[in-house]
């Protein structure tokens, strides 16, 4: 498994980015917004990115462009995220990136589970063309918050080159058991995003990665189990956000470390 982390969740600027995940002792990065907080990939400073990437040899593990964040049934605005998907993937072939991370679309009344599957199916191939595979995230307010909705969404997509962006957090929210979760997504998982929390008073309460209410021990066992050795992406939610990056950081590594022993 690799520790990774979102850069944004605590600087847009690149330079910090690269600073705090050397010192953190994390191995690579998830790019969403990246020299500003207005520059989102792809349109950001792709020179300087791959520049500097190489310098500290740190891989992109993924790119989050922002698709399909609004509702399955808003077809005009999913097809053209569609549209300009191409530059996304092109982008990820410039800079090494074989992941893209999207969204689950939004919630809404009826199902609209055949929609969101039609529009993933879409853009799987057009990933699978450029050696790439598209990653699907459970969100706390989205259409398919839990593993098992995003499962059954994976499912009817059937696509190998769509797959899971998997939030233990996100599920918990959504009140799902976050084992319940793993196990229904089983292998199709490509990326963790880890955080960790209490939902208090109907509202959700950041904590310490392993203070929380996600089974961390457990969900890295299980992880282990399904053989699964991509990345595991912190998402920092404490504030002051650098300072507990560094906390974060540490404990991620000490999961990894005693999952492998």
């Amino acid at each position: 498994m690799l520790p990774t982390w979102l850069t944004d969740t605590v600087t847009s600027d690149l330079d910090r980015a690269i600073h705090y995940t050397l010192l953190w002792g994390l191995e690579g990065v998830e790019l969403r917004t990246v020299g500003g907080p207005d520059e989102r990939v792809p349109f950001v400073n792709e020179e300087k990115l791959k520049r500097r990437l190489a310098e500290n040899e740190l891989p992109a593990v993924s790119v989050v462009p922002g698709m399909f964040e609004g509702q399955a049934s808003d077809r005009i605005t999913w097809l053209n995220e569609l549209a300009s998907f191409e530059e996304t993937l092109s982008f990820c072939n410039r800079i090494g990136c074989t992941l893209v991370v999207v969204s689950a679309f939004a919630a809404e009344e009826g199902d609209m589970t055949a929609v969101a599957a039609d529009a993933l199916r879409r853009a799987g191939v057009a990933a699978a063309r450029r050696g790439i595979r598209v990653a699907v995230l459970n969100e706390a307010s989205g259409a398919h918050a839990t593993g098992a909705q995003l499962a059954t969404l994976l499912e009817a997509v059937d696509h190998t080159s769509v797959v899971a962006a998997w939030s233990p957090s996100a599920a918990l929210r959504a009140g799902e058991d976050p084992i319940t979760g793993l196990k229904a997504l089983g292998k199709r998982v490509a990326l963790v995003r880890c955080s960790d929390g209490v939902v208090r008073d109907g509202k959700w309460v950041p904590a310490p990665l392993g203070e929380g209410k996600v089974d961390w021990d457990a969900q890295f066992r299980l992880l282990r189990s399904l053989e699964f050795d991509g990345p595991v992406s912190l998402e920092i939610e404490l504030k002051p956000a650098p300072k507990h990056g560094l906390q974060e950081a540490t404990r991620l590594v000490q999961f990894i470390r005693r999952t492998r022993g």
